[in-house]
């Protein structure tokens, strides 16, 4: 019995040593497991720290730099650059308002319809416009003529007409010759010069190079006074070397007409030549009646434009049919108007040009409207005030054929 009890007891001891070891084990593998958990939250808190800063970092980095790539789709597509634009507002400090335009104007010589009309369309915006006769060079109508007689301005776009006549005179291309502007990109001359196309315009300069630009542009007029013993006119400028290539070269100048400078009584006397079919007039400003009884037309030089002008024409209408000019139809299309606009800017001044010829039934009249100022200034704002401009003589019948003034006032005096 003794002897069992014994047993048992040892039994009973080994169960408990087992028990204990089993104990301190099972204390021992769970400290474990507590110190890895503990080692993995602090890991994963410090992960989470570093990715926090990491994000925050990225995020300042986004906000400083340009982002370099973007992930698109859901399944890791390859990224691609993702370019910030960065849009670049000029800065204008003239404006585009003026008062006192007509401030020292002679007028005695003008007609008086055509000037009314002029100051009309003109209102405040702060710029000039003269009115020609392109079959004699008589200026009818001369508004703000201290602007006018100036050195001029950037003659902007408009210098494409001059480009336009060189190159068809050259043989380069005709109106409607396809000229490669890249890829499978081309464009027509009466394409280029309806929607005032600067590539185009470019690409023919650097055909024509800088000598053939500069004698077709001297020969158009530019460079020399257009008018014929008109006190105060002042001569632009026609540089005699090309623009450096780094500023753009002579495609820049055939685009933009950068480094040259125009004056409006210029571009009117190029725009009769046109509009007349080639005779380049010395422009007149009559200044009293004495004048007008004594004017006789002077003519500087023929130009042998005659068979070129139909192959602009079409262009020249396209811009005011469909192109930079058409706002010139919201306030007039009874007669065809064909034209040529021209926006630049240089030093805070912005330029707007729009020069034109009319086809009415009282023959032709070239106007030239050149505005100075700011954002609300540009080349089709110039081409909508000759519209009001044209809807003015229209409203009063300026364009009705001189015999059928002169009858209707002839019946009207009759009536009284």
């Amino acid at each position: 019995m003794s002897k069992l009890v014994r047993v048992m007891g040892l039994v009973v001891l080994g169960l408990m040593v087992s028990t204990g070891a089993l104990a301190t084990t099972t204390s021992s593998a769970t400290k474990r497991r507590s110190s890895g958990t503990a080692h993995a939250s602090a890991g994963g808190k410090a992960h989470a720290k570093s990715t926090k800063t990491t994000a925050k970092t990225t995020t300042t980095a986004k906000k400083k730099t340009v982002s370099k790539t973007k992930v698109s789709g859901k399944h890791g597509a390859k990224p691609r650059l993702a370019v910030r634009r960065t849009r670049y507002r000029e800065h204008f400090s003239a404006s585009s308002f003026a008062d006192n335009l007509t401030l020292g104007d002679v007028t005695d010589g003008e007609d008086a319809v055509v000037r009314a009309a002029a100051i009309e369309a003109l209102g405040n915006m702060n710029g000039t416009a003269v009115a020609i006769d392109p079959a004699t060079g008589r200026i009818l109508a001369m508004v703000n003529q201290k602007l006018a007689l100036s050195r001029g301005a950037e003659p902007c776009s408009t210098i494409k007409l001059t480009v336009a006549l060189a190159a068809l005179e050259e043989g380069i291309v005709k109106k409607d010759t396809p000229v490669n502007l890249g890829g499978r990109y081309h464009l027509t001359m009466t394409e280029a010069l309806a929607h005032s196309n600067n590539a185009y315009f470019e690409t023919l300069g650097r055909s024509l190079g800088f000598e053939r630009v500069k004698h077709y542009a001297n020969e158009f007029g530019l460079g020399e006074l257009a008018g014929y013993h008109i006190q105060g006119e002042q001569l632009g400028i026609y540089p005699d070397e090309e623009l450096p290539a780094k500023l753009g070269g002579v495609g820049r100048m055939c685009s933009f007409g950068e480094s040259v400078s125009m004056t409006p009584l210029q571009l009117g006397a190029l725009v009769s030549a046109i509009a007349n079919g080639g005779t380049l007039y010395y422009l007149q400003h009559p200044e009293n009646a004495i004048d007008i009884a004594a004017f006789e037309p002077r003519v500087k030089r023929q130009l042998n434009i005659a068979p070129l002008i139909p192959e602009i024409l079409d262009g020249m209408q396209g811009a005011v049919m469909y192109g930079t000019a058409r706002s010139l139809r919201a306030n007039f299309n009874e007669f065809p108007v064909m034209g040529k606009t021209g926006t630049c800017s240089n030093n805070g001044t912005r330029f707007g040009w729009f020069a034109s010829y009319a086809d009415t039934p009282n023959g032709r009249i070239v106007t030239v409207f050149f505005l100075e100022g700011g954002r609300p200034t540009f080349g089709p704002k110039a081409a909508e005030l000759t519209g009001q401009f044209y809807r003015a003589l229209w409203d009063k019948s300026y364009f009705h054929p001189k015999d059928q003034q002169a009858s209707s006032a002839t019946t009207l005096g009759a009536s009284e």
